[in-house]
């Protein structure tokens, strides 16, 4: 459902715009309809946060042929859009508490409801990533478990992984070998 989901907001909203949407998670807002929170990068290497609020409408084609479900779309509408080099800080409130909310600092402080806590730490997580890529620089964040957030040292350098099993596997070669008797011919 969300990669349906995905490509529809890409090929309505970012497309359009010359966006990709990298990231987007549900969130809970006051006014009707759905909504989400989403990530896209431009051409440019702009990266921008914006709230889309999704609505049904009734489409107004009138095929005799059409059912009543063909008639139905989803329309997504950017309600708030922001530049993320404008995003001075995220703040999860309270670490140590399952809480999915959290706040957006730019001008203004945005608070935002995310679904579940885990959709919370995937936009974080996205949003450091295209920090670092995009904007070269450390996004600020205050009250998270940054375990979650930042990879590990295991899986943050993955040539070293590879490195490494390749010397363990040199090595199991090795061993493998001075165990099989050698025949001596005299």
């Amino acid at each position: 459902m969300s990669s349906l989901l995905r490509e529809e907001m890409q090929r309505v909203l970012f497309r359009p715009e010359k966006h990709r949407l990298v990231e987007f998670i549900e969130i809970e807002e006051l006014s009707r309809g759905r909504h989400f929170l989403c990530v896209s990068v431009g051409k440019n290497k702009v990266v921008q946060l914006c709230i889309v609020q999704c609505h049904v409408s009734l489409s107004s084609k009138s095929k005799k042929s059409q059912t009543k479900r063909s008639s139905i779309q989803d329309c997504y509408r950017k309600a708030e859009v922001w530049s993320l080099q404008d995003l001075t800080l995220v703040d999860g409130r309270d670490p140590d508490v399952d809480d999915p909310c959290f706040l957006l600092h730019f001008d203004k402080v945005r608070s935002v409801t995310a679904v579940s806590s885990s959709a919370k730490y995937t936009m974080v997580r996205a949003l450091v990533a295209v920090s670092d890529r995009y904007c070269q620089r450390t996004l600020p964040l205050r009250n998270f478990d940054c375990a979650y957030i930042k990879p590990t040292t295991f899986y943050s350098n993955r040539g070293d992984c590879v490195v490494l099993s390749q010397i363990c596997l040199y090595a199991c070669n090795l061993v493998c070998l001075s165990m099989c008797p050698v025949p001596l011919d005299s």
